[in-house]
């Protein structure tokens, strides 16, 4: 029998003891655990990548769809690897890209109860599933050596903001966050700099986290032209 959203609500309040409580939280996290060890062991092997992300709900007729696959295919023809979050739209389209250009192509697929079915351009042996959104975000933050942003919906947005924090606050090492289709992305760029920055909650400095481009190639450039500095091998 399935269970509805109001009956999950209605469980989610049921008294519980304080013992059932403590129980449920330990087993959690051996399972938040084993989706670490699991990310770590396999990713660690797979050498310097670039993440895709984007919507999933995007055609494959769409010209961003066409234009991530070019995308992922001149990365890959430079020895990087190519992560996605596994799913359709533009997730498949990066992973597509990877494969028939014979790049690493890697998913970091995770459990949805809609639209989020892994993609068969995935590498078998490079698909990972996840329960847990926090860990599968630390997996493309730690593993990844630049950001390619599609135009997407609040998981992208999420994805997106979460890098740019992370290296504006110095938590993890700058590394570059591109944005691609000016026309999609003037919009929130510039309410991030006329209502962000003339309010001053970020800086001047800040605005240089990222860069918009509207080809395949600038996207591209922009990953080997950050990189060429500190003489990164991919994985060739």
């Amino acid at each position: 029998m399935d269970i509805t959203k109001e009956d999950k609500i209605i469980r989610a309040f049921e008294n519980k003891t304080w013992q059932e409580i403590k129980v449920k939280d330990s087993w959690q996290i051996f399972k938040v655990m084993s989706e670490f060890v699991d990310g770590f062991e396999k990713l660690a092997k797979i050498g310097p990548c670039v993440s895709i992300f984007g919507s999933a709900r995007t055609p494959r007729e769409h010209k961003y769809y066409q234009m991530a696959v070019d995308i992922a295919a001149l990365l890959t023809e430079r020895g990087y690897g190519i992560i996605s979050g596994g799913g359709p739209g533009i997730m498949e389209a990066a992973n597509k890209g990877a494969y028939e250009s014979g790049g690493k192509s890697v998913g970091l697929n995770i459990e949805l109860p809609f639209e989020q079915f892994h993609n068969k351009y995935i590498d078998r042996d490079k698909l990972l599933e996840f329960k847990y959104f926090f860990v599968r975000k630390v997996m493309f933050m730690k593993y990844s050596q630049g950001y390619i942003v599609m135009p997407g919906g609040f998981g992208t947005m999420d994805e997106l903001f979460e890098a740019i924090t992370l290296i504006q606050t110095g938590k993890i090492a700058r590394f570059p966050i591109v944005l691609v289709g000016s026309e999609y992305w003037k919009g929130l760029m510039d309410w991030v700099q006329n209502t962000m920055l003339s309010n001053k909650y970020i800086s001047e400095e800040d605005l240089k986290l990222y860069r918009i481009v509207d080809t395949a190639e600038e996207a591209a450039d922009h990953i080997f032209r950050f990189y060429d500095k500190y003489l990164l091998k991919p994985n060739f």
